[in-house]
């Protein structure tokens, strides 16, 4: 590493010296020290955040099928609307179903009919067993009249026992009847953002069919994420070390959603829910976090990356990423002396915090480093430094959450 960074910075000096040469030969007279904003470097605690690519979805996604096979008379929802828990979405043809249900509804009146006589004949058979006990005992009449009167009456109260089990299928049938037939309106079951229709009038739909549209709540909306076991087991571990449970820990955590248009969402995420398992695939478990969305503009299947504090880096040496350059695999800085004289210092990264810099090696706190001006200076420039303008070090854009 040492030995590519010297190369690297002979491989400077060295366009330096060729392009003072090619001034000098062309004759232009020597401008004065170039003007450079510098900053400090600064040593602070840091946190640093961890990212994932999210995906978006509803908090409860209804798919809003046919309970009952039929002809689809009409849509009565505007596509990708609004609609209420209750609200008309689609209308079946109801004729089959009302004509199912006024037949129930005979066959429920021929079995109270049937009933009513069976238990006329009952009545009948009842007397004359009460009639023909004592007659028999006197031997007015016969033991086999008697017999007789009694295996009518056995009879009767059976046709009373089948004409109310008929009823009872026949009022069955009544209900599945009126069910199927309210099943021909198909409602919506929650408040929600429905879906453009997957079908269209005039189309034979089914419960074996594909949905016809679905019904996604959206505020709050889910963002999920897969992390790794290894990233699950650090968390976990360092959870762990608190006095409070797991569950409250994850819910302290902050989370911000940078958007596919590279936008950063203005509400901040809480902790959802964590799946049971890790995928034994992809060795990742299913992390869910829910933003508020009242607007609605954020829509299930968008995709975003999405981050949180992971830890924090103790007394951590920072500068402006604007302020690093990269050449050949390796960084450098420019650092201005104490004699306002550049050095082209190579320096090791470390992670990057919102528009900051770790330095893990090859700066120390307090000296002066070029934030704007970089591309006008070289291995021993003398420059006009003047304080950087933007004060990035005092701003915090960790968010309040840490693991």
């Amino acid at each position: 590493m040492q030995n590519k960074q010297k190369r690297i910075v002979t491989f400077l000096l060295a366009i330096g010296t060729m392009h003072s040469t090619g001034c000098g030969k062309m004759g232009l007279p020597p401008a004065g020290p170039p003007d450079v904003e510098v900053i400090e470097v600064v040593q602070k605690d840091v946190p640093i955040t961890k990212d994932w690519v999210a995906t978006l979805d509803g908090l409860i996604n209804a798919q809003i099928r046919a309970q009952v096979t039929g002809l689809l008379l009409k849509q009565n929802y505007v596509n990708g609307t609004y609609v209420r828990t209750g609200a008309p979405m689609f209308q079946i043809d109801p004729r089959p179903f009302q004509a199912t249900l006024d037949q129930a509804k005979g066959d429920l009146e021929k079995a109270k009919a049937s009933l009513a006589a069976a238990k006329a004949r009952l009545g009948k058979t009842e007397i004359d067993v009460t009639r023909y006990t004592p007659l028999a005992k006197e031997s007015a009449i016969s033991q086999q009249e008697l017999d007789d009167a009694v295996q009518n009456d056995l009879a009767a109260k059976a046709q009373v026992q089948g004409a109310q089990a008929a009823i009872d299928g026949a009022q069955a049938a009544v209900e599945s009847a009126q069910l199927n037939l309210s099943f021909t309106s198909i409602i919506s079951p929650i408040d929600g953002v429905a879906a453009i229709s997957n079908a269209q009038v005039g189309d034979l739909v089914g419960p074996q069919g594909a949905p016809l549209t679905t019904v996604s709540t959206l505020n709050p909306i889910l963002a999920n994420l897969t992390i790794s076991e290894q990233e699950y087991l650090n968390a976990m571990r360092l959870i762990g070390n608190q006095n409070i449970s797991e569950d409250a820990r994850l819910r302290k955590l902050e989370w911000q959603l940078r958007l596919a248009d590279g936008s950063i969402y203005p509400l901040r995420g809480e902790f959802h829910a964590l799946d049971r398992q890790i995928d034994v695939r992809t060795g990742a478990i299913l992390v869910q976090v829910q933003f508020s969305n009242p607007n609605r503009v954020l829509r299930p299947g968008g995709f975003g990356r999405i981050s949180t504090v992971v830890r924090i880096e103790k007394n951590a040496l920072l500068v402006p990423q604007r302020s690093v350059s990269e050449l050949q695999g390796g960084f450098l800085v420019a650092v201005v002396g104490s004699d306002n004289k550049v050095r082209i210092q190579p320096v090791k990264m470390g992670q990057k915090s919102g528009e900051m810099w770790i330095v893990d090696e090859g700066l120390k706190q307090g000296e002066r480093v070029v934030a704007e001006g970089v591309q006008k200076v070289q291995e021993g420039t003398e420059v006009k430094p003047k304080p950087y303008q933007s004060n990035l070090l005092s701003q915090d854009r960790s968010g309040s959450a840490k693991l």
